[in-house]
Order: C-alpha cells, then structure tokens, then sequence
C-alpha cells in the first residue's frame, strides 16, 4: 500500500480474501466490516453531503463568507474558519471538493494566488474533522471497530470535541500567523475543464434572484474564464455591456469561456437554459440533467441548420448551451448559428442521452462532463436536514447511524440531490478499504498478534501511561503518511484495546488519540485525500508539504497529547 502500486482498496481485498480462504477468520467475522455501524454511518453521510453540495449549500455558504479581504491573512481566515466548522458535521472531502472550484476563482478576483489559499484549506478542513465523531470517516470507524470488539456503547457525537476543539483553535491560529509567509507564492497556472472557447447563451429567470440587479452586483463581470459579450432584450441588442446594466427577466445573456466555466456559470442562482423554441428546454426540474459535450460528424442530419432550426429538443432530447468551432468560440445569437462537421456542442441533456446517442452517425464523440447544475431553492432545506440529525444525535434522541440514515433518505425524498447523485457520492474504494480492514483488524486481535504489538509498545514504554500514549500517537501518525488514514486506524485499535487491558487502565483517552493522529497528516500529500486534491489546484510542489506541513504534525500532535493528558489526567505510572 506505502508503495502506491496498487490501489489500497484492491490491498485490503486481498487481505481479506487470504484471511478468509487460510482459514484464520471465519467467513463470517472476515466480512463483518461490511455490515459495520461506523461503514454504514460512512456511507450514508456521503449522501447527506452530496444533498448539500447539489442544493448549492456549500454556495450559498461561499457566496455570503468570502467577500473582498484586503489581505493573505484575512484572505485564509474566511476561507479556514468556515470549512473548519462545516467539516465538523461534514466528510470533509465533499466539502474540500465543493470549496476548490470557488476558492480558485475567488482568488483571481481578489488577486492572491491560489497557492496561499488551496494548502488552508484543505488543512482546515482536516482539523475540522476532529471536532465531532461525524466529521471524518476515520473517527466513525474507529469507534465502530471499538463497539465491535469491546461490545461497549459507541462514544457520543462531541465524545472527540472536549480535545479536537482546542487542538483545532490552535491549528487555526498557527494557519493565519505561518502560512502567509511560509507558504509559496506562484502563478496560477491550473486549467480546468476542455480548452475549447464556447459561445454560450443563458437567460435571467423570471421573478429569479437577479432581476433589477446589475451587472457588477449579480458577479458576471468577474466571472473567471467567461467573459459577457452582450444582451438580447425584446430584439435589442446591448453590447460592451456596461456593469452598471440592470438586469431583467428574461433576459439573454451570451457569454464566451472554456467548459469549466460554464459549468460555474449554470451554478448561479437565477440563471437558467436560454429557449430558441416555445417549449421549456426539457422541463422545468434541472434535477436529473448534465452537461455533454458532442462533437458533429460529417454525415450529420443538422449540417447546415441552424440550432434554432434544427430543433435539438425534439430530435435528440437534448438543448445545444454553446458551441466552439476549430477550438474557438463562434460569434454572433447561438440560436442562428449554422452548424458544420466538427462544431463542438455543449449539451445539456437527461442522463440517458450519454448511452443512447453514443453510437448515433451524427456525432463523433459524446464526453459526459458529470456536471448538474443546483437546486438552489433547496439549500436551506438541506442545511435543515444535516442541523437536525446533528441535534438529534446529540440529544442521544437517535444513535449516529440510525440519524445518518435518515438523514440520507431526507435529502433524497426532498429532492436535495437526485438517487443518481446520491450513488455516485458514494465513494466505494473508501467503503471496501474501510470494510476490508476490519477483517485484519479482527485477525490481530484473533491471532493474538494485537496482543505481541501491544507488549512491544509496553516494553518500550516501561509501563509509563504518557509515554505509551506519544509513542501510540506517533505510531499512528508515521503509519497515516505511509498508509490511508482509515487503514492505519483500524490497524491500530485492536493492538491499544490490548494494550489498556494489560494495563488495567480506560481505553478512551487512546481511542481518541487513534482518531488526532489518524487524521492530523499534514507534512505529504499522501498522508490525506483533501491534501492530494488541492496538490494540482495550488501548483504545489511535494516539497512544500514536508515545508509547512512537518511543522503543522508536530504542533497539532503535541497538542493533541498536552489536550488528552488534561482532559483525562493522564499521569505517569
């Protein structure tokens, strides 16, 4: 697994197959992982997250914190103190993936590179995590896998927060004072999406959020990568739109950018599909439709019409949103282009156009860019939902699973993200990874082999409850940069539950310290996912994780210690 050759889900499978079939766990006891509470609790908080993502949750968040900082320092301070607290009751990854997109755009507004924002946020969202039993998978299974082989209740939601609430104000604080000045400063050179120009046209929405705003207050003249090139009203045409132009219903608005952008654009509340017919484009829930990309072969049957003309709705059940020819946009009202062989199309269509025109003579090549635009009139409702299962479960009202679960099944029925969204939310090479460990964890303990480890760990520690809790730590900390974060914590609960029973002494201050150290993996990019997704967006270098995030392991890891040794009153044996 530490070499990355193989995939540690397949890793962890293998492990699981040979347990199995030498016979050294019971079939049984080899796939209990997969019917695990924490596994479960995991799973169904992808889809709670994926709810908040698709009802534009995380943007409404964005759209009110962000704003205009005069500084770096304040600049990472509206970035880290929100996403700490939403990866609290959030996996952070969701969180990170929603945030990279806004924060990299947001920076080219505000002119920070995003190689002094993307490494705080990700490093905020992981201190996030150990604010609450919910915030990152890793603290979910271990306290399944602590329930599981100790039959005792499973810790309370805030059991982690009387420690990773300090240790995470002091992670923050060394965030703002550090990483303005440590951190690199490069230009940004991150791409996203096609490098195809589109010529894309939007309408305002009717009674929509936008009406009566103008142009600079709606944010369309800042927008990253689209520029607006004019106005069609009632016939008219406004050009080199000024940004004080007030905006109104039904307005066509045409804009030039690449695919990514577009897929930003379609994200703001109030803008809608532009219609070249009297129908709606395909009707009026954007819920169960993306955006694809087409390219027009020559023997096509709309060559030579125009898109209005051509009537995609009818014909391919899908609405032509712009089109770019020879890799730039076309000029003029997209509604009156004249279609050619090789015209790039960018689609928005039902999910099964994909697998139904793929092989139609009239295109060349279909690319599904997986992008639905957002139900924003459910994005209050869906912070309801996550606030109530977070209460609930607090209250004790409901276990964590059960809250999750419901949770999970509030956002679907509520229309907070379709059943298609909320599958592909589900991230299933975490789900095996974490499933299959639990057979290896159950065979360390079966074998006796967690109980070898954990007198290793006495014998260098002397019998010392502090020194045995910082060599737990640090063993858990070098496993995560080596390992996933999961993997390494699971491997560990067996051989500390055998160690406080030789010791006679309460295993919760250690649980604890398993789940801070499993996830408190700043100095690589390996050592956690959210590190490895804003590696590109960043323009990092390896070099500047071991730089700045060396230091952040052994400041959050004495901290976590100091914390856990006052809040328990650990004291040397």
């Amino acid at each position: 697994m530490s070499s990355g050759r193989v995939a540690p889900h397949m890793v962890m499978l293998a492990v699981l197959v040979v347990l199995s079939a030498t016979g050294i766990l019971e079939p049984d006891q080899a796939l209990s992982g997969f019917s695990n509470t924490g596994l479960v609790t995991v799973v169904a908080l992808f889809v709670v997250a994926a709810g908040i993502h698709h009802s534009g949750g995380v943007d409404l968040l964005v759209h009110h914190l962000l704003g205009n900082p005069g500084t770096t320092r304040r600049a990472q301070a509206r970035i880290a103190l929100p996403v700490t607290l939403l990866s609290g009751f959030l996996n952070n990854t969701p969180v990170v993936a929603t945030m990279i997109p806004a924060v990299h755009a947001w920076s080219r507004k505000i002119g920070i590179p995003p190689s002094k924002l993307m490494i705080p946020l990700s490093y905020a969202a992981i201190l996030g995590g150990s604010l609450t039993m919910i915030g990152t998978s890793t603290n979910l299974v271990v306290n399944g896998q602590y329930q599981q082989l100790t039959g005792s209740d499973s810790f309370s939601i805030f059991a982690i927060t009387k420690v990773g609430l300090p240790v995470a104000v002091i992670g923050l604080v060394a965030i703002l004072v550090f990483m303005p000045r440590w951190l690199p400063s490069r230009k940004d050179q991150q791409k996203f999406g096609s490098v195809n120009e589109f010529t894309l046209e939007v309408a305002v929405a009717h009674g929509g959020p936008l009406v009566g705003k103008s142009v600079g207050e709606a944010g369309l003249r800042e927008l990253d990568r689209l520029y607006l090139v004019e106005i069609e009203r009632n016939g008219s045409v406004v050009t080199a739109v000024p940004s004080e132009e007030h905006l109104r219903g039904g307005d066509r608005l045409v804009f030039a950018g690449d695919t990514q952008a577009i897929s930003d654009l379609l994200r703001i509340n109030g803008i809608v599909p532009s219609v070249h017919d009297d129908e709606p484009a395909l009707s009026k829930d954007r819920a169960e439709r993306r955006l694809v990309e087409a390219v027009l072969s020559p023997q096509s049957n709309v060559l030579g019409q125009t898109i209005r003309d051509a009537r995609f709705r009818d014909r391919y059940g899908a609405v032509v949103l712009a089109v770019a020819r020879g890799g730039e946009r076309v000029p003029g009202n997209l509604g009156n282009i004249r279609l050619r062989p090789g015209d790039v199309l960018l689609l928005e269509a039902r999910p099964a156009f994909v697998s139904r025109q793929r092989y139609n003579k009239d295109f060349l090549l279909i690319n599904d860019l997986d992008t639905e635009p957002p139900r924003h009139d459910r994005a209050w409702l869906s912070w309801g939902i996550l606030f109530t299962l977070v209460g609930l479960a607090a209250l004790g009202v409901v276990s964590m699973l059960n809250a999750a679960l419901v949770g999970a099944a509030l956002v679907i029925l509520t229309g907070c993200c379709s059943v298609g969204q909320a599958q592909k939310a589900i991230d299933v090479p975490v789900a095996l990874t974490i499933a299959s460990a639990f057979a290896l964890g159950a065979a360390l303990e079966q074998t006796g082999a967690a109980s070898y480890l954990a007198e290793g760990v006495i014998g260098l520690s002397g019998d010392n409850l502090l020194l045995t809790l910082i060599l737990v730590y640090v063993v858990v900390s070098v496993l995560t940069e080596m390992l996933t974060n999961n993997a390494a914590a699971i491997l560990m609960v067996p051989v500390v539950l055998s160690l406080t029973r030789t010791l006679g002494v309460d295993a919760e201050p250690f649980m604890i310290a398993i789940m801070m150290a499993a996830s408190a993996s700043f100095a690589t990019p390996l050592g956690y996912q959210t590190n490895m997704m804003v590696l590109g967006p960043g323009g990092y270098r390896f070099s500047d994780f071991v730089r700045v995030g060396l230091p952040m392991n052994l400041l959050v890891g004495a901290a976590s210690i100091v914390v856990i040794v006052l809040v328990y009153g650990i004291v040397p044996l």
